[in-house]
């Protein structure tokens, strides 16, 4: 029987999909994985895109201050939905990969004897990794930055992603590329949508909730724009892409960095931490991406700015490169490596 190591990605595409391209690594070693996700639409949409890698759904809830009745009773719940699933086929080794649906593989899976890992994307960890730290017998992080948070222990091996972005042949025509991530991104869609681009080819990754609203104002401004709700195939969507407009969740930034795709990030004001605005400023710095400030931007300066770009080619040139700089191709190979060790 080959070891199993299961890969705790739910929640969102920025913890799913590097998981993934762990996963495969894993599998070419003769590894079985398999993924825990949870039971949001965004998950399942996300592993219908993998249909060969078996998947276990948890009930779990985000951690809030105002629900604290509800997280734990969420937690409890997982914890013994994992046990279930453990006790059935237990893992060897537990990868989580941050995010709410790490915690119960965690726990459960130290208790059980398995080696433990976690994977933090972020410039500044999320609250899960931070208090999972001491149960983890290693720690990996996307950005050098993210190391402080866990007092030496973490190796930096940037963020996996899978190989495809880096297979892709890029395309020559001119093509905006807007996506606010697997979950859609309201403050960007309704920010784009006046920008009235009407000779610039789109695509427009909305999200479900505001799909029909989306697409309803660009039949009135940009005809030609093409707008998905979800997009299963992003690393040819990346391939046609001159510039992206988007969040900045690491994950998004790395398979950036895979395809070379210079972008316009508008950073998560709220999001935990601060964590989406560390990692624009790293893309930033390196001279991949512009840092815009959501409050800060206008449809009028959004539109301004896309067209300076798209009729730069030369500027684009130096963004693609310097984006590609922040590429970490062996991530996905290092990790399952280090899991592989434990193994024996």
């Amino acid at each position: 029987m080959p070891p199993h190591v299961a890969i705790a990605c739910g929640g969102t595409g920025g913890h799913f999909f590097p998981g993934v391209a762990v996963a495969r690594e894993l599998q070419q070693s003769g590894v079985r994985a398999t993924l825990l996700v949870s039971e949001k639409p965004v998950d399942q949409q996300a592993v219908a895109t993998v249909p060969d890698l078996p998947y276990w759904c948890l009930p779990a809830v985000a951690f809030s201050v105002r629900h604290p009745i509800r997280f734990l009773l969420g937690l409890r719940a997982a914890m013994k939905s994992v046990r279930r699933h453990f006790e059935c086929d237990p893992p060897q080794a537990v990868l989580a990969m941050g995010g709410f649906t790490s915690a119960a593989p965690i726990w459960v899976g130290r208790r059980m004897g398995a080696a433990t890992f976690l994977h933090d994307s972020n410039a500044i960890p999320g609250r899960a990794n931070r208090l999972l730290a001491r149960s983890a017998d290693e720690i990996f992080v996307g950005f050098e930055a993210a190391t402080q948070h866990f007092s030496g222990r973490a190796i930096v091996t940037g963020t996996p992603v899978r190989a495809a972005f880096r297979e892709q042949t890029s395309s020559d025509e001119p093509l905006l590329l807007i996506t606010g991530g697997s979950q859609g991104a309201r403050a960007i869609n309704r920010l784009v949508t006046e920008m009235k681009l009407t000779n610039t080819p789109i695509i427009h990754l909305c999200g479900e909730a505001d799909f029909d609203e989306v697409k309803t104002a660009h039949a009135k401004h940009s005809p030609q724009t093409e707008v998905f709700a979800f997009y299963e195939d992003m690393p040819a969507a990346l391939a046609r892409a001159s510039v992206v407009i988007g969040r900045a969740g690491a994950s998004s930034l790395a398979e950036l960095a895979a395809a070379r795709v210079p972008a316009i990030l508008i950073p998560l004001p709220n999001s935990a931490d601060d964590h989406q605005r560390a990692n624009a400023r790293v893309a930033e710095q390196g001279g991949g991406a512009i840092v815009l400030e959501q409050d800060e931007t206008t449809s009028a300066g959004l539109a301004k700015l896309v067209r300076e770009l798209m009729g730069d080619s030369s500027r684009l040139k130096k963004m693609s490169t310097a984006m590609g700089a922040l590429d970490a191709p062996e991530a996905a190979r290092q990790i399952a490596a280090r899991i592989l060790e434990r193994l024996g």
